[in-house]
């Protein structure tokens, strides 16, 4: 566009504050807090203590001193910055440990460390997939891996969430693409329910194509020892050729990896722009992993706990009328419908010392926001029966803002 043509400076200004304006007065705009302390059920947040059910720190760890302490004397050995990729000199002897420590873990040959779960999905997803190659995805995906998709250039088509007949029909279709890439949430994050991934990898086997599943909110978890969805179905490799996780949730820390056999693993470590083109994690954050890895094995007790607490508080939502969706997952969500109403209760429970996080449109579809619980092991039965008690209040102050009718 030549010089004369192009919008002053101040003419981008008025319109990126004229769409501000227009998100604000939907209620749709975002806000960061400001947390005065570590993570935990219990946050300090513009000077007040408040009891939290927004963290996806599911077992506990993100303060666990163990994890501390790990953290810490790495950071004592190896510094803070890991200086560069890990293809330059950013791969530690911690790197490499933690690499085989979760490979182990979820039963594959090989894992690789990426510095969040949008990079590894986005990398994963673009490494594999190219121009004349098709993606599949959940309707409700994460939106790491719809970008991914976007930016592989592959055909992208979406199935109705979790609808194995629906995907076996588009990939019935058009049988003709040289690689075939199914995406799919484990544990979906908004709505808390699983993938059926079974059936999912029943019609990719029958179709040929590769099945993909983010497990970000099922590693910890679900499974007898915390192996996730795909451990809990008892799918392996042959099933689930590609499997990703992050380690900020359940493991307590930061960062994420992807798992699979040795080609899978080798293919993203030459191709994957989002792993080749940015700094390692610290050292130290994977010592941290480590450690935090060895406690989702050992201490079972913090999965039956949490199990316990959602249970307890399914009973009692249930028994004040409140509409939650049939899984017994971490996460449970009140749908409300409109984004004034999930502010407005979001607000009443605050008001009571409670926080939950109001998620409203993109995040969700439009008519859907809700309040979205998230538990903890660390939370104790009085948090819960707090919330309860928090919970009855609100809703008899203000029963129509709980029916979901607004």
């Amino acid at each position: 566009m030549p010089a004369a043509e192009r919008a002053p400076a101040g003419d981008w200004s008025r319109a990126l504050s004229e769409a501000l304006r227009a998100r604000a007065d939907g209620q749709l705009a975002r806000t960061r807090l400001i947390v005065e302390g570590p993570q935990g059920p219990r946050l300090r947040i513009g000077g007040r203590d408040l009891l939290s059910f927004c963290s996806n720190d599911y077992l506990g760890l993100a303060n666990h001193p163990r994890v501390r302490e790990a953290l810490a004397r790495a950071a004592a050995d190896f510094g803070v910055g890991a200086g560069a990729s890990h293809l330059v000199t950013g791969h530690t002897r911690w790197h490499e440990e933690l690499e085989i420590a979760l490979a182990r873990f979820v039963g594959r040959e090989r894992a690789l460390l990426f510095s969040t779960g949008y990079m590894a999905n986005i990398g994963t997803v673009s490494a594999l997939l190219s121009r004349g190659d098709e993606v599949f995805a959940d309707r409700l995906v994460h939106a790491s891996l719809l970008d991914g998709a976007r930016l592989s250039g592959a055909r992208l088509r979406r199935y109705a969430h979790a609808d194995p007949e629906r995907l076996d029909d588009l990939l019935s279709r058009d049988p003709g693409a040289s690689r075939r890439l199914v995406l799919t949430d484990g544990v979906f994050s908004m709505d808390g329910d699983l993938a059926p991934l079974p059936e999912l990898a029943a019609v990719c086997a029958r179709r040929g194509a590769w099945l993909m599943v983010d497990d970000a909110h099922g590693l910890g978890v679900l499974g007898d020892r915390g192996g996730g969805c795909v451990a809990q179905f008892g799918l392996g490799t042959a099933e689930v050729p590609i499997l990703v996780g992050t380690l900020g949730k359940a493991f307590g820390t930061f960062g994420a990896f992807v798992a699979g056999d040795a080609p899978l693993v080798e293919t993203l470590i030459q191709r994957a722009r989002s792993y080749i083109y940015t700094t390692a994690l610290p050292a130290s954050v994977a010592a941290a992993t480590l450690a935090a890895l060895a406690l989702v094995e050992a201490e079972s007790w913090r999965r039956e706990q949490l199990r316990n607490l959602v249970a307890r508080f399914r009973r009692g939502a249930h028994a004040l009328g409140l509409r939650l969706p049939p899984h017994e997952n971490p996460i449970q969500p009140l749908v409300l419908g409109s984004a004034p109403a999930a502010l407005a209760a979001s607000r009443s429970l605050l008001d009571r010392g409670i926080h939950v996080a109001a998620i409203r449109p993109p995040t969700v579809p439009e008519g859907t926001a809700r309040l979205r619980f998230s538990f903890s092991a660390a939370h104790g039965e009085e948090d819960i029966d707090r919330l309860l008690e928090a919970l009855a209040a609100c809703r008899a102050d203000e029963p129509v803002l709980f029916s979901g009718d607004r």
